[in-house]
C-alpha cells in the first residue's frame, strides 16, 4: 500500500490519493477541490483510480468529488447517510468558502463494519461521529494505516461548533473506534501532518490518556 497526500482548496485539506502496489489500482480519499492538482498527483503515481472515498460531507472534503468522479468514471463511496446534510448544500457552502461545489449523493453510503476495496486491499470502516454526523474512517490493518478524515488530529481533535457536530461524541469516537485500532497504527488527517495513535495518547492536549483520565 502506497499514500500521497495532495493539500487542496484555501483550507489545505489532505486529499489523498492511495493505492495497491501489487495493481497500481488507486482511490482518491475527499478530493476537496482543486482538481488540477489531483489529476496530476494521479498521472506522476502512475495508478488507475477506480473509486472516489469520502470520510464526511464538508466542502473542503468532498467538494469536487463528483465532477472528478464524472471524469474518471468511477463511483463515490461514502460517507456514512447521516452526512447527506451536508453533500446536499455543497454548492451553497462551496460559495460562503469561495471553494467550487457540486452536490451529489454517493453510488454507495457506508455503515460500521463495512469495507471497501482498492486493487486488493480491504480497508474497515468505522462510523465515528462527532465532527459530522455521519463521519466515518477507513483503517488498513495489514498496513497499520488509518484515514481519519477530521477526528484526529496531530496534537488536536476536529471542531465540534458546526452544525451536528457534538464534542462528547467526537471524544467516545476517538476513544472507542480509533484506539483500539493500536498505537502502531500511523494516520493521515485532514488537515496537518501525518502522526501515529500512541503519539497522540502520549501527547494530544484533548485526548491523550493522561487527560482522558482526569
Amino acid at each position: 500500500m502506497r499514500a500521497a497526500i495532495i493539500p487542496v482548496t484555501p483550507l489545505q485539506q489532505n486529499c489523498t490519493l492511495i493505492w495497491c502496489t501489487a495493481t497500481m489500482r488507486a482511490a482518491v480519499v475527499d478530493p476537496g477541490g482543486d482538481l488540477p492538482k489531483i489529476t496530476a498527483a494521479i498521472a506522476r503515481a502512475g495508478v488507475t483510480v477506480e473509486k472516489i472515498l469520502l470520510t464526511h460531507g464538508h466542502i473542503d472534503h468532498a467538494g469536487a468529488a463528483k465532477p472528478l468522479a464524472d471524469s474518471l468514471g468511477v463511483p463515490i463511496e461514502g460517507p456514512h447517510e447521516d452526512d447527506r446534510f451536508w453533500l446536499a448544500r455543497l454548492d451553497e457552502d462551496g460559495r460562503q468558502w469561495g471553494v467550487e461545489g457540486h452536490v451529489f449523493e454517493p453510488s454507495r453510503w457506508l455503515v460500521e463494519g463495512d469495507t471497501v476495496r482498492v486493487g486488493e486491499l480491504v480497508l474497515d470502516v468505522y462510523h465515528t461521529p462527532g465532527h459530522t454526523a455521519g463521519h466515518v474512517i477507513f483503517h488498513h490493518a495489514p498496513s497499520n494505516f488509518a484515514q481519519v478524515g477530521d477526528v484526529l488530529f496531530q496534537n488536536s481533535i476536529g471542531r465540534t461548533d458546526l452544525p451536528q457536530g457534538n464534542f462528547p461524541q467526537l471524544i467516545e469516537s476517538i476513544v472507542t473506534k480509533l484506539w483500539p485500532l493500536g498505537d502502531a497504527t500511523a494516520f493521515i488527517p485532514g488537515h496537518g501532518q501525518p502522526s501515529t495513535f500512541a503519539h497522540e495518547r502520549r501527547h494530544n492536549m484533548f485526548v491523550s490518556d493522561r487527560v482522558l483520565a482526569q
